[in-house]
């Protein structure tokens, strides 16, 4: 079968890349979506913290950001109801433990705004001694989000494949790629690489310039409790130790904020890591929790600099990669769509984003 792009993964990043391609192209004639599990947004775009904060990152993801919560936030033509909507990101500890997790220009808390945001503070004033909050933060429904872009994909004709493995690629004259996905061949005259933590295999399979990517656990927890926070209580983040919680329907979501190195798979919760944290919640703040709803971990993909890499691979032709997003997967997605698109459709990234943001994304070059 011939195509004109395959894009190889079916978490956030491929999905929204495929909505806005044919979206771009009018159709999604031609565009191929190829995931290896049998569920999209199986791995990592299903654990998702769902708080999309925009000073989190380094510059160039902070600019995705601002340019991807618009677009969730704003209805539009395309967008009718908003996938995302206000919620502050408090950061707290001591005043350089803040200061080293946080970009300057953020509103500073006093010790008595700290206690009426998060009254759950109030008994352990010698830790949370420093607050800043993030105003312009928000919260997604993740399960929503990938839900939209599914739908809108294969509305424009996107041809979406699950329990496609992708075994093996080899050039196939003209630029093409033959490869073997679950058991199909195809032609493709681009791929893209949106695989996630097995990003780094799939470029293998192509002779692509591996990206050094690290996929990295972050466990959490989904946890009732003996007292509700709110709907509106904001998302905090204990800077000393990088542990954060936030609301939920039934209590909230915590999670050790871990960068914990692993292998490519599906990574799965440790109790005695729920436990720890359970005890580490309940010690510093009077939250009391009563039951566990659901546990889970994440593999985060990091690249050597913590910024996404967006780009045609610098040895493998019509190779295009899209990865390494890191903890930022949500909150730069629909910039990093756009900037994949631009570069699918007219070869470069429009100036919309800053040539150092654009600069930043591309590929690292072979060695040799």
């Amino acid at each position: 079968m011939m195509v004109d792009t395959v894009i190889i993964g079916g978490g956030i990043a491929g999905l929204s890349l495929a909505s806005e391609l044919a979206d771009r192209r009018g159709s999604g004639a031609g565009i191929m979506l190829v995931e290896a599990e049998a569920d999209l947004a199986h791995h990592t775009s299903s654990r998702s913290a769902q708080q999309l904060i925009p000073s989190y990152g380094p510059e160039p993801v902070l600019e995705l950001t601002r340019l991807t919560i618009p677009d969730l936030v704003e209805p539009t033509h395309a967008v009718p109801a908003p996938l995302a909507w206000p919620s502050p990101f408090v950061v707290t500890g001591s005043l350089a433990d803040v200061a080293a997790e946080t970009v300057p220009g953020l509103r500073t808390l006093s010790s008595a705004e700290l206690v009426e945001y998060c009254p759950e503070l109030a008994d352990n004033p010698e830790r949370y001694r420093a607050a800043i909050i993030d105003d312009s933060a928000v919260r997604t429904n993740a399960t929503a989000l990938v839900e939209w872009h599914r739908q809108r994909a294969e509305r424009a004709g996107v041809r979406i494949i699950t329990g496609a493995t992708v075994t093996a690629a080899r050039p196939a004259g003209d630029g093409a790629w033959a490869l073997t996905a679950g058991g199909d061949d195809l032609t493709a005259r681009t791929v893209v690489n949106a695989a996630g933590a097995w990003a780094d295999h799939v470029a293998g399979l192509f002779g692509a310039v591996p990206q050094s990517l690290q996929p990295l656990r972050r466990t959490a927890a989904l946890v009732s409790l003996s007292q509700p926070l709110g709907p509106t209580h904001p998302m905090v983040e204990d800077a000393t130790s990088g542990w954060y919680y936030r609301p939920d329907a039934d209590g909230a979501m915590i999670s050790w904020g871990e960068a914990e190195p692993s292998p490519a798979c599906d990574a799965q919760p440790r109790p005695s890591a729920i436990d720890e944290l359970i005890e580490t919640v309940q010690r510093e703040t009077t939250m009391r929790i009563t039951g566990v709803r659901k546990a889970w971990t994440g593999l985060r993909t990091e690249t050597p600099s913590d910024v996404p890499v967006c780009g045609w691979d610098p040895r493998a032709g019509n190779l295009l990669w899209l990865a390494g997003q890191g903890g930022y997967g949500f909150q730069t997605s629909s910039a990093l769509a756009r900037a994949a698109t631009d570069l699918l459709v007219d070869g470069r990234i429009g100036n919309w984003l800053s040539a150092e943001s654009a600069a930043a994304l591309q590929p690292r070059p072979a060695t040799s």
